[in-house]
């Protein structure tokens, strides 16, 4: 999702845009992930990812619909709000609420089920941000997949790149399986291979794969209406009545293989949420690979020590959420535009140097 919103935005503004994708595009952690329009415990965050995801949820509205009536398909935005009922931290949360201007309202646990009458009977408060809107990602990909040729991206897919071209320090395209791509600007954007693929220019990117797996409930409309998040775990209502519950945090290097523990803890976890999905089949289950960085936050900018290339990279579980504002703000870069936020928080020379563990950041 990353690298085709960045290409959009490069087009947009009259650049001449390749994107070459690996294998499919609209795909990897993109479609695997729920959809949640907000991080998950926004306060835990540092200010820079708040900062994208602020600037995001505004654009979201306007951009979905959009595509919807660019495409033909609606991305399905859907502002049903967000039920979390973990309160231990509401000190922290309404601070957080306060200073960013976020709505945040504490919930008695005998008015919770006024909000979701379907979960089990609730023993400490909880926390409604009645804002928070869902996206559903699938759909959105396949928007974007159908407007990017549309508005005149010219999209590569199963063209793997294998390296860079590179000549006094200034990157003049890219080699692929199927041959040399000559550039005059390169962005990478390749999720959690982000750090691999650049590798071999002697800089580490502080990108790793971070496995998530998910199940699907083939519930009904109604049976669950609201995101609901507890200690970790998430429920997703879709539309048409399925129920996205996720997800895992596993760091077991590129492997995408489901597992039968994380089945069966997802599935309890969400029972254990709404008790009635124990009365609905498991349709799918699956998993993908969040680029995950320190402390959630993306890298986005040139290359320290390459002129014309640049990373837009990192976002681990937020790339969603984040990806207009990530998108926006490296054109802006590239395009030498003002930017829509301060690019200094997310620059690669910081890379060894952030630190913004003070906040209390737990993904």
């Amino acid at each position: 999702m990353i690298g085709m919103l960045t290409a959009r935005e490069l087009r947009l503004a009259g650049a001449k845009v390749r994107l070459v994708e690996r294998g499919a595009t609209g795909q990897e952690a993109s479609w695997a992930g729920g959809g949640i329009l907000s991080p998950l415990y926004p306060w835990r965050y540092p200010h820079p990812v708040t900062a994208l995801a602020r600037w995001s949820q505004q654009a979201y509205p306007g951009f979905s619909s959009t595509l919807a009536n660019e495409t033909g398909i609606d991305p399905e935005w859907t502002k049903n709000g967000l039920l979390i009922l973990d309160s231990s931290e509401k000190a922290k949360a309404q601070a957080w609420a306060g200073s960013v201007g976020a709505r945040l309202d504490l919930i008695e646990p005998n008015t919770i089920s006024q909000y979701e009458p379907g979960l089990s009977a609730p023993s400490q408060e909880a926390l409604w941000m009645p804002d928070v809107a869902q996206i559903r990602n699938p759909r959105l990909l396949n928007a974007l997949k159908i407007n990017l040729p549309a508005i005149g991206v010219a999209v590569e897919e199963y063209a793997e790149i294998t390296g860079f071209v590179v000549r006094n320090d200034r990157v003049e395209g890219v080699e692929t399986r199927r041959g040399r791509i000559t550039a005059g600007s390169v962005v990478v954007a390749a999720g959690a291979w982000s750090g691999q693929l650049l590798a071999g220019l002697g800089y580490a990117l502080d990108v790793v794969p971070v496995r998530g797996q998910m199940i699907l409930f083939r519930a009904r409309p109604g049976v669950v209406s609201r995101i609901v998040l507890s200690q970790g775990c998430y429920l997703v209502p879709r539309r048409d009545g399925r129920v996205l519950a996720g997800s895992t945090l596993e760091y077991v290097g590129f492997d995408k293989t489901t597992t039968e523990e994380a089945l069966a803890k997802l599935s309890r976890a969400a029972i254990a949420m709404v008790p009635s999905l124990a009365d609905y089949g498991i349709e799918r289950h699956w998993a993908g690979l969040r680029p995950g960085s320190p402390c959630g936050v993306p890298y986005i900018g040139e290359h320290p020590r390459v002129q014309g290339l640049f990373v837009n990279a990192g976002h681990f579980r937020n790339g969603v959420v984040i990806g207009p504002a990530s998108a926006r703000l490296l054109a802006d870069i590239l395009l030498r535009r003002k930017p829509v936020l301060d690019p200094a928080p997310y620059a690669l020379e910081d890379c060894a140097n952030r630190d913004y563990y003070g906040t209390s950041f737990a993904p």
